[in-house]
């Protein structure tokens, strides 16, 4: 049983033979808006073709797209051979990040307002009626969707305007390298250069001179300085080292009791970390491996370290192991001891690399 259909035409007219190669493009087009029971109510062109206003948008619409790729290429220059290393004082990094913001929003509003002039003032205007109906498709229905889909090319002025093409591809070429480049942007600089991501404030001074650990308002600390079960934030006793330069290095001192230490030293034992502990003294990084938040809510009797803000824990004696929370990496933990003059000092930079997780991803 066949299940073709033939398309009947609206009442008091006679169908068109859509193959009649003395029909125009638009009269198929016309010809399936009928047959869609679609009305064209309203239908005209804004310019005159080949006018001066025509060649003036298109000029217009043209200009706009080479801005685009223009601010895109300059993100991908600023994206790939700008400083973004932090640098002390007015360095060339603080321009990066407002200068990617800036080029990558002028370069789509350059398409935005590109394309919406093109559609505004260059595309005829149309208003079309359509009474929605189910019914089977025929070649006849495939010839005219592909012949409306021509001409619907053929209304975008490309081929008339070749200006557009070319300012149009120009411009979306380098957005889509712009879109492309964050995701192979590791493999144009690597990332971890200098050790950057590896280096804190506690890294040996020239000469190999150990790291003092300093209050906030800069004294040294001896071991008397924190009683037992109690917990200290120190900072490396260097430059700024207090400040927002040495924003990775906050630490937290904690003075353990002797069942607890045992635990702990045992716990470093089994990771390697033997020598990391200063008596009954352990110091972990401050910087919450899941968000980078100060996790300091340290509980005394559990030997919890809570990070306020995500509510992940860390069990102190087990190397700070996350126990609870969305953090999947336990704390990096600092290597200390006591220097000849009684100040607890660094032994080495930590080991691992501070904060979230991601900085360890290749």
């Amino acid at each position: 049983m066949s299940t073709h259909t033939e398309h009947q035409a609206p009442q008091g007219r006679e169908p068109v033979d859509v193959n009649d190669p003395r029909l125009s493009r638009f009269d198929i087009v016309q010809e399936g808006a009928r047959r869609d029971d679609i009305e064209i109510v309203h239908y005209e062109e804004q310019v005159v073709r080949g006018s001066k206003a025509e060649r003036r948008l298109t000029r217009t619409v043209a200009m706009m797209f080479l801005l685009t790729g223009l601010f895109a290429t300059a993100f991908l220059a600023i994206y790939i051979w700008w400083p973004w290393q932090w640098e002390a004082g007015r360095g060339g990094d603080k321009l990066y990040t407002p200068l990617l913001g800036l080029t990558l929003g002028l370069a789509l509003l350059g398409i935005g307002f590109g394309i919406l002039t093109w559609g505004k003032k260059l595309l005829p205007k149309e208003v079309s009626i359509q009474d929605r109906h189910d019914q089977v498709d025929n070649p006849e229905d495939r010839k005219i969707t592909g012949e409306t889909m021509l001409y619907l090319a053929d209304e975008l002025g490309v081929k008339r305007r070749p200006l557009l093409g070319i300012s149009l591809l120009a411009g979306l070429a380098p957005v889509g390298a712009v879109a492309a480049a964050p995701l192979i942007g590791g493999l144009i600089e690597q990332p971890h250069k200098n050790n950057q991501m590896f280096t804190t404030g506690f890294a040996p001074a020239e000469g190999g001179e150990k790291i003092r650990l300093i209050r906030e308002d800069g004294r040294p600390i001896r071991p008397a300085d924190v009683s037992v079960g109690g917990q200290l934030t120190v900072f490396p006793g260097i430059e700024g080292g207090v400040s927002n330069k040495h924003a990775d290095s906050p630490t937290l001192l904690i003075h353990l009791r002797e069942d607890d230490a045992q635990k702990s030293r045992a716990a470093n034992e089994r990771k390697g970390h033997g020598d990391y502990m200063w008596g009954n003294y352990v110091a972990f990084s401050k910087i919450c491996t899941h968000a980078g938040c100060p996790a300091s809510l340290y509980e005394q009797q559990t030997n919890r370290l809570l990070c306020p803000c995500h509510q992940s824990q860390f069990l102190i004696t087990d190397n700070a192991k996350p126990i609870f929370g969305p953090a999947n990496r336990p704390l990096p933990q600092l290597p200390i001891e006591v220097d000849e003059e009684g100040f607890f000092v660094a032994r080495s930079d930590y080991t691992e690399t501070i904060g979230p997780d991601f900085w360890e991803r290749p």
